[in-house]
């Protein structure tokens, strides 16, 4: 599947916020905690809030890094997710969107009191 999202730059904040969960989930790749960080935006049933993301940090990747083996997934759960918010679904929308979910999502993990270690993001995952 073509995706809209080529590369993938994160805010100097958002790479502070996943260093600090690497080393208490002990993920080492960026792209796998962007991934669970997405998903945790997308759980949640608000819109994320439409601020201005610096793109200022030096942690950069493309989407199929991001995505992996999931990326064709990733992207329609994305494309679904701007249609239930009644958003378009053109290529500036989706960009604007995965960015603030996926800032989104790394901000609630790192804020997280209760993610101590990676069996906690499964724990997460797996309630309801």
């Amino acid at each position: 599947m073509e995706t809209p999202i080529e590369r993938i730059r994160l805010s100097q904040t958002a790479k502070e916020q996943l260093i600090r969960l690497k080393r208490i989930t002990k993920i080492d790749q960026w792209n796998i905690l962007c991934r669970w960080a997405f998903c945790r935006s997308l759980a949640e049933p608000t819109l994320p809030s439409p601020i201005p993301i610096p793109q200022d940090s030096n942690v950069e990747m493309s989407w199929r890094v991001f995505g992996g083996e999931m990326s064709d997934i990733l992207l329609l759960a994305l494309k679904q997710r701007c249609y239930n918010d009644n958003l378009a679904t053109d290529t500036e929308t989706l960009i604007t969107q995965f960015r603030l979910h996926l800032h989104r999502g790394i901000g609630y993990l790192a804020g997280d009191p209760s993610i101590k270690k990676i069996e906690d993001l499964i724990e997460l995952a797996t309630k309801n």
